[in-house]
């Protein structure tokens, strides 16, 4: 089974930045598309930003500008930089890789834990 491990997260203060990375584990044949999305308290979950492959990514209206997202398919890999934080930017972030190829076959729809991530004013 695939896995995916995220690092990152933490608390500052508005204006701070922060990095994500999610990594997908086990033997992977190819992957699609990748993601993040947040759940703030009290709120539906959200797209925050995702790319169906490497030159191609969309974001959320109340991102753009503020946050980068990237992956790296060699690495399995997607980040997300987080800058000029505000606290409506508190929340839970979750990975989402919509699906995965591996020497089992393919798994759809997995996510990651989902590190916190917590801005005061």
């Amino acid at each position: 089974q695939v896995q995916l491990v995220e690092s990152g997260g933490g608390s500052v203060q508005a204006g701070g930045s922060l990095q994500l990375s999610c990594v997908a584990s086990g033997v992977i044949f190819s992957i699609g598309a990748m993601g993040w999305y947040r759940q703030a308290p009290g709120k539906q979950r959200e797209l925050v930003a995702d790319s169906t492959r490497a030159d191609s990514y969309r974001y959320a209206d109340s991102v753009k500008g503020r946050f980068t997202i990237s992956r790296d398919d060699a690495k399995k890999s997607i980040h997300l930089q987080l800058n000029s934080l505000q606290p409506e930017d508190t929340a839970i972030y979750y990975c989402y890789v919509e699906s995965v190829a591996h020497i089992r076959g393919i798994q759809r729809d997995l996510w990651g834990q989902g590190p916190e991530v917590t801005v005061s004013s």
